[in-house]
This record gives C-alpha cells, sequence and structure tokens, in this order.
C-alpha cells in the first residue's frame, strides 16, 4: 500500500498541472465539515505475516551476508505498516506522514530464521495464541495527519476503547505523549546542565588537560576515544523507488534503514568489533525529503556507558571508571542527524534526529572536547538513563517485563 500510482505516471500528471505537489497551498483539500465519528480501535488493528522461511526469494532481501536478517529492512516494514493503520482510521483524503519514532526495543531476540508477524513476532499457528518469549520487539510511532493542500494537520475521528486493554493502550499513549511534551521543555536548547552534569563536563574537561600536561605522567588510555573521531558521514541521492503513496516524498521507513545501518557501522568502527542493537531511543523526523533531493546523514558516537566518569554513590562528586575497570561490554549510544539539500536551489534543512543503542563486546570509552560535543555527550547520557531502565524491566507501562540486554546470540543484525 505504500506506492499507489506508477513514477512515470506521477511525474507525467505533475508536469501537466505545472505545479509542485510539495509545496503548500492556501487553498484547503480536505472538507472542513467532514463527520470525526469515533472509530473503535480494533477497526485499525492489521496483521501482516512476512513467509521468511517458505519463500527464500523473499527472505533474500532481508538477509546480510552472514546469513542474518537485517533489522534496517523490519524497521522500514514497521513503518509501512504504522501507515497503513494510520490510514485505517483516518480514511484517505488527508497525507499521514511519520512524525517520530517513540522506541523500538528488542524484547527476545530472534534465534532463528522463521517466518514473522508484524507487529513484530514469530507467526504461530493458526489458531494459536502467541507466546511472550516470541516477540521479538515492539515499538511506537507517532504519525501525524496534514492536509494535502496546506501541509497543516487536521482533525481526525477520536478513538474509541472497548476493551481493557484497548484502555491501557490508549492510557499509555497519552502518557507518552505527556512525557515527550515535558522534555522538549526541558532540551538542553532550553535550560542549561544541571548541577551533576555540569560536575560530569568540568571532570572529563580536566581529564584532558592532564593527558596533554608535559608534567604529569597520565596520558590517554587506549580505550579512549575522542568524539571527533567517530564521525562518519554518508550522502546520497533520493531515489523515486522509496517514495510514500503522495509520490513525491520519500517515507520514513527507508530513512530509519539508512540511518540503522550507518548507525552500526559507526559503531563498528568505533569499537573494532560486531554491534548488537538494544533499542531506538526517540527520535524525530523534522522536515520531509523530497524525491530527487540529497540526503546528508552524519553518525557519531554521543556515550558509553559505563562513561569515561561518573558521579559517586554519595552524588557529591565524580569517580573515573575508564582506568582499572576493565569491562567486557560496553553500551554506546550513535547519534544520526540527518538533512536535506535542494539540488537546484542549495537550500539545506534538518530533517531528523535518530539515536541508537548497541551492545559492543569491548572496554571503549569516548571523550568528547568541546562544549557542542560535551552538550551532545550530556543529551545522550540522559536517554542512556532511560534504555537502562528498560533492560532492567522498570520503562513505565511495561508491566515489570525484562528486557533484551544485547548479549545473547540472535539471528538478527
Amino acid at each position: 500500500m505504500r506506492v499507489r500510482t506508477p513514477w512515470v505516471e506521477a511525474l507525467r500528471k505533475h508536469r501537466e498541472k505545472g505545479s509542485d505537489p510539495t509545496k503548500t497551498s492556501s487553498t484547503p483539500a480536505t472538507p472542513l465539515d467532514r463527520h470525526l465519528t469515533p472509530k473503535k480501535m480494533s477497526e485499525s488493528f492489521h496483521r501482516v505475516v512476512i513467509p521468511l522461511a517458505q519463500d527464500p526469494w523473499l527472505l533474500d532481501n532481508y538477509l546480510n551476508a552472514k546469513g542474518h536478517i537485517r533489522l534496517g529492512t523490519i524497521f522500514m516494514d514497521l513503518d509501512a505498516l504504522s501507515g497503513v493503520i494510520a490510514y485505517k482510521h483516518t480514511g484517505e483524503s488527508v497525507t499521514t506522514v511519520t512524525a517520530a519514532v517513540d522506541r523500538i526495543t528488542i524484547n527476545h531476540p530472534l534465534k532463528e530464521l522463521c517466518d514473522l508477524e508484524l507487529s513484530v513476532a514469530k507467526a504461530p499457528e493458526k489458531g494459536v495464541e502467541v507466546n511472550k518469549e516470541d516477540v521479538l520487539m515492539t515499538c511506537a510511532f507517532t504519525m501525524v495527519s496534514l492536509d494535502p493542500s496546506t501541509k497543516k494537520p487536521v482533525a481526525i475521528c477520536p478513538i474509541k476503547c472497548e476493551t481493557e486493554e484497548e484502555k491501557r493502550l490508549f492510557a499509555l499513549g497519552q502518557k507518552h505523549s505527556t512525557e515527550k511534551k515535558a522534555l522538549a521543555k526541558k532540551t538542553l536548547r532550553k535550560q542549561a546542565p544541571n548541577d551533576e552534569e555540569s560536575d560530569l563536563i568540568h571532570a572529563m574537561w580536566l581529564k584532558q588537560l592532564q593527558y596533554h600536561d608535559p608534567n604529569i605522567s597520565t596520558r590517554k588510555p587506549e580505550n579512549v576515544i575522542y568524539m571527533a573521531e567517530t564521525s562518519q558521514q554518508s550522502s546520497q541521492i533520493m531515489q523515486p523507488q522509496y517514495r510514500n503513496r503522495h509520490n513525491f516524498m520519500i517515507f520514513g521507513g527507508f530513512l530509519l534503514k539508512q540511518t540503522f545501518e550507518l548507525a552500526f557501522c559507526c559503531a563498528a568502527a568505533f569499537s573494532h568489533s560486531r554491534p548488537t542493537f538494544v533499542s531506538l531511543d526517540p527520535s524525530t523526523f523534522e522536515n520531509p525529503v523530497p524525491v530527487g533531493s540529497v540526503l546528508y546523514l552524519t553518525a557519531t558516537v554521543a556515550y558509553t556507558d559505563l562513561p569515561l566518569v561518573t558521579t559517586t554513590s554519595a552524588g557529591d562528586g565524580v569517580d573515573e571508571t575508564a582506568e582499572g575497570h576493565a569491562e567486557k561490554y560496553t553500551r554506546v549510544q550513535i547519534r544520526i542527524d540527518s538533512k536535506v539539500r535542494n539540488i537546484e536551489h542549495g537550500e539545506t534543512k534538518p530533517t531528523g534526529q535518530f539515536n541508537y543503542t548497541f551492545l559492543v563486546e569491548r572496554d571503549i570509552r569516548v571523550m568528547p572536547s568541546t562544549y557542542s560535543e560535551f552538550m551532545i555527550w550530556i543529551d545522550a547520557r540522559r536517554r542512556a538513563e532511560s534504555v537502562r531502565a528498560s533492560i532492567e524491566g522498570l520503562e513505565a507501562g511495561r508491566g515489570g517485563e525484562r528486557k533484551d540486554d544485547g548479549k545473547s546470540v540472535r539471528a538478527t543484525e
């Protein structure tokens, strides 16, 4: 359902009309007198089974060189599925796009190649309920419905909850929405780091002075890498094969796939090991990406856990953790910043920020040097606290269910 019109046909109609479908208009296309009757949550339920174990040619599109399922391709499917579900609720008169990925978390890693049911679970036999142990991952997407002409948000039908489970899901969605709005008011663009974070920044700055002081024997350990040395970039032209159902914009799932694979490469280059995906933290889509534009992605190791320095248990100072505290595993958070450039006019806009967490089998730390890098580190540290809570089964609304910590063998990558 993602693509409904051949590109050559969409391009012909566009040229005949002589208007740019990516630009806004002052004339709304969505009727103002639409009937917004409440709809049941169950009406938008959608089930898709990907027969990977039955169709080797289909499986061919999902595998990497190691014979593992590419998670980036699954993410692309999840975004497409979110669009299908959204349209079943909103109808065809609006334009619905991905606004954010609230979280993607691995519950139980897939240990064999099998059929997958989206939202992603090991497909059960007909008439058999899905076991919790077969749920590969859980995810939450935020979609927004726009007027096709003005590109402004429009009202949609409210949800009618009938069962206790539907009421729980609705309440959880409300809670996440409220939390996102509250966090938006506390971003580092609006508030300075708190006292604890300022102490950590100062401690790392002092540590860097020691590394460069010829009168002190302390030198940077081999497992400490400067943040500036971790950056990786990519650029590519957006081709029509990855457009959304509205023909002239790239669909969000393709961006998820590209950012995930660059994040994987960045984590691998940083650690010289094969990373294991743990979670995708709250990530936003800021501006659409038109077909024919150039997409620029920049990946940076934003944070490592255990960090280079941390607060003491008493909370009244800092403690060094990089030296003399060897760890077998390190959680690595990768930040992807994306921007899009119009080829004809050179106009550049940010398109989103994506935050991936991987586990690597190596004791390694990242160190920021500039003020901008320190802000990236602090922002990522805050996200890492949320990831840790999720892994320990403390994430709100999850009922205490433990999450995968990334250490077990899996059939995905």
